[in-house]
């Protein structure tokens, strides 16, 4: 049932996203879906498969375990469960945060990440470009936290939905207004602001790690409004690896195993 409920979360936002991006794109993409798309898809699948043989349903079975088992910071107290499943989902989020900045400062995590960051466009199907094994190691982390926090199981599976469809949405190319934007990123984050994470630039790429809350980046100080280029001039991508959209899979498998740039 949880497998279930996150596949249809997961399958009714990409839909809708795809929607919103044909009716209403933010940005004018430099290639064409059918150069691009095909990667991306097969990435996700093959994550999807390897959960499924591997880890699958652990993050929902270890806060169960943690619940019976009475493990954990959260199942030291008396809580209300409303405020244990919202505890539980701000503290996962945090912890998504830190492993977003891991990924990007420690080497062994940035070889499997880098992988997502080489998408030379951005649009929603950005949001599923990753190497399975990052997913596997995502999960295995995930766990630990899970562990450590003493998750609600409920929270868990509700975070789970919110994690794979916040990232659909924030890789969406999708025109929002300005001030309709600004005011969404008081609390979530958009479009127009995690696109930033995904410049060539440096400084910009070293910014905007959240995936679903916003607060994280103004608080711990990584946080950047806009591109310094604009949104429509800003270039996608990673300025140090010579990439097109014609890399097949098995490159993009081996990436993490080649010898590093």
């Amino acid at each position: 049932m949880e497998a279930l409920i996150r596949l249809s979360a997961f399958v009714g936002v990409l839909l809708l996203m795809m929607i919103w991006e044909y009716a209403l794109p933010r940005r004018t993409l430099g290639y064409q879906r059918i150069q691009r798309w095909p990667i991306n898809f097969t990435l996700s699948i093959l994550g999807m498969l390897l959960i499924r043989f591997t880890v699958g349903g652990v993050a929902y079975l270890s806060a169960m375990s943690a619940t019976t088992e009475q493990v954990g910071l959260l199942n030291q107290f008396p809580l209300p469960t409303w405020l244990s499943i919202m505890l539980t989902l701000l503290a996962l989020d945090l912890a998504i945060y830190g492993q977003h900045i891991a990924s990007h400062r420690w080497k062994w995590l940035w070889r499997f990440h880098k992988v997502h960051h080489t998408d030379l466009d951005f649009d929603v199907t950005t949001g599923i470009r990753f190497h399975p094994l990052e997913i596997v190691i995502s999960m295995c982390y995930k766990v630990v936290a899970i562990y450590i926090i003493g998750a609600s199981p409920v929270a868990v599976i509700a975070f789970e939905v919110i994690l794979s469809t916040t990232a659909l949405f924030n890789h969406g190319n999708v025109f929002i207004p300005i001030k309709v934007d600004r005011w969404l990123r008081l609390g979530i984050v958009t479009p127009d602001m995690h696109r930033v994470h995904h410049s060539t630039t440096q400084r910009e790429t070293d910014s905007n790690f959240g995936f679903s809350i916003s607060i994280w980046d103004r608080l711990f100080a990584t946080y950047i409004d806009q591109p310094a280029l604009g949104h429509d001039k800003m270039v996608i991508g990673l300025a140090q690896y010579q990439y097109t959209p014609e890399v097949g899979i098995k490159q993009l498998l081996m990436m993490p195993f080649r010898r590093q740039q």
